[in-house]
């Protein structure tokens, strides 16, 4: 028998708005610009300028409840209207995929400076046309160009022969054996930058070390690579030293040979992308005389308006008495798109509060470094402490801290760098971790790279300064710091 039984549910629903605002939140400098133009295009109801009424909204007619009674009875056509729903707030999920062909980048300069745009040539478009010099029929010529394809940036060819034979068969109706592939990536092998088609490294370092004129050091060098690889890449030089029969100097020499060698002779093609290459500060932090005056970037404040247009369109809608259905689902969607219009524009200026509101309380928990610039003095900061300070949600915050970037008068600086754990020293003093790891770092520095500190002489170390620390804690802020263990940092 079945029973029925009624239950309460509280569920958090976010609004078209909302969801705009946190994905706008996300969005850095370098890409807002590109959003923006990006929400012109698509809405015609939106321009840039500034809004001489005052709000944007002020003078849109709301419509009366007749008006949106009538609105319900409209059937809107495909062609002649858009629904404004979640779809239209939850697209471009990555907000990182535009082109910045147009960007500037500066200080607070509001005049748009232009970017030279670098002409390159394309890694694989270099070994296409080291390709054209084979002579290749075109049948060859295509299972060649598969197997450039096939190459990775790094100029690893990272498919497997038989996948890749499998690929010609069904994709491009090329009946090829293994031994024909095979023969290819030979040629290829022989092309610039050497060590390009290997499937390995050690496969990728020796194709290099065959192209040095032939030495003694040179037949050692390859015979490390060859033999004693896994010993090599350990660092075990005694063993190898001794393996080889070699003195200091020659093995000096023949490491030497080695460690000039590329790991990735795709590399030196490869095409930064313009958001990492340029970084466009979202906040300035200038010190005028012991007083932090903070600044928003004014390319993250844009001056964009309702179109004059749409809003007479809608007057006159309010005015007219005649009402046909084809006014009536043209003023709808005219309707749809002022609200996008004023929806837009209300997120960017609530961006702007949030971002500023943030940024000042960082820069007030994290005072004495912003007027130094000495890491020592940065306090413990988790994301808890801003969204407290801020009465913000800490997924707010992080998306604040995320991806954003402030300039100071000693550098710029990705915001999370502020945010750190705390540790407490013996004489029961919290301090930040950040500052731990810049001890550790400068220990690091300074010791004697022939024989490097264990992470157990490290972690005695810290301790002899104070820091109450264990040594798989010195573990992992070594591998945070990306520096290798000690055997790693050995050096001749």
């Amino acid at each position: 028998m079945l029973r029925q039984s009624q239950q309460q549910k509280l569920l958090q629903k976010l609004s078209p708005q909302q969801i705009q605002l946190m994905k706008l939140l996300q969005v850095a400098t370098v890409n807002l610009e590109e959003r923006i133009k990006e929400e012109l295009e698509e809405n015609p109801a939106l321009e840039y300028g500034q809004d001489g009424e005052g709000e944007p909204d002020g003078d849109i007619p709301d419509g009366d409840d007749k008006f949106e009674e009538e609105a319900d009875d409209v059937e809107l056509s495909d062609d002649t209207a858009e629904k404004v729903d979640m779809e239209d707030f939850l697209r471009n999920e990555d907000e990182g995929n535009y082109d910045y062909s147009d960007d500037y980048y500066g200080g607070g300069d509001t005049e748009k400076q232009s970017v030279p745009v670098r002409v390159e040539t394309n890694f694989h478009d270099h070994l296409l046309d080291q390709l054209g010099m084979l002579e290749l029929d075109d049948r060859t010529q295509k299972i060649a160009e598969q197997i450039i394809g096939s190459i990775d940036d790094d100029g690893y060819l990272r498919r497997e022969v038989t996948a890749i034979v499998d690929d010609l068969a069904f994709g491009m109706n090329i009946e090829t054996t293994i031994e024909e592939v095979n023969a290819l990536i030979e040629n290829i092998r022989q092309f610039d930058p050497p060590g390009v088609c290997a499937v390995t490294l050690q496969e990728c370092l020796l194709l290099q070390l065959k192209r040095i004129p032939e030495s003694k050091s040179v037949q050692n060098a390859i015979q490390i690579i060859d033999s004693f690889f896994n010993e090599f890449i350990k660092k075990h030089y005694d063993k190898i030293q001794k393996q080889l029969n070699l003195n200091d100097k020659d093995f000096k020499d023949v490491i030497g040979i080695i460690i000039k060698l590329n790991p990735k002779p795709g590399s030196a093609f490869a095409v930064l992308n313009k958001a990492e290459s340029y970084i466009i500060p979202d906040f300035f932090v200038f010190n005028n005389m012991g007083v932090l005056e903070l600044s928003l970037n004014s390319k993250n404040a844009p001056e964009l308006r309702i179109s004059e247009g749409y809003k007479e369109m809608m007057r006159a809608y309010d005015r007219s008495e005649k009402k046909d259905k084809r006014q009536k689902e043209a003023l709808l969607f005219i309707k749809q798109k002022l609200d996008s219009a004023k929806w837009f524009i209300d997120a960017i200026k609530q961006r702007q509060h949030t971002l500023l509101h943030s940024m000042q309380a960082i820069l007030d928990f994290q005072r004495e470094f912003f007027l130094t610039g000495d890491e020592t003095t940065l306090k413990p900061m988790i994301l808890k402490d801003i969204a407290k300070m801020t009465n913000l949600d800490v997924s707010t915050v992080s998306r604040v801290a995320n991806s954003k970037f402030v300039q100071t008068e000693f550098g710029t600086y990705k915001l999370k760098y502020f945010f750190s754990e705390a540790l407490q020293t013996e004489s029961g003093e919290e301090v930040s971790t950040r500052e731990v790891k810049t001890i550790l770092n400068g220990i690091i520095s300074a010791e004697n790279k022939r024989k490097p500190h264990s992470d157990e002489r490290l972690t005695e170390m810290l301790q002899e300064k104070g820091y109450n620390i264990a040594r798989r804690t010195v573990a992992k802020y070594r591998e945070q710091l990306n520096i290798p263990v000690a055997r790693l940092r050995k050096e001749l």
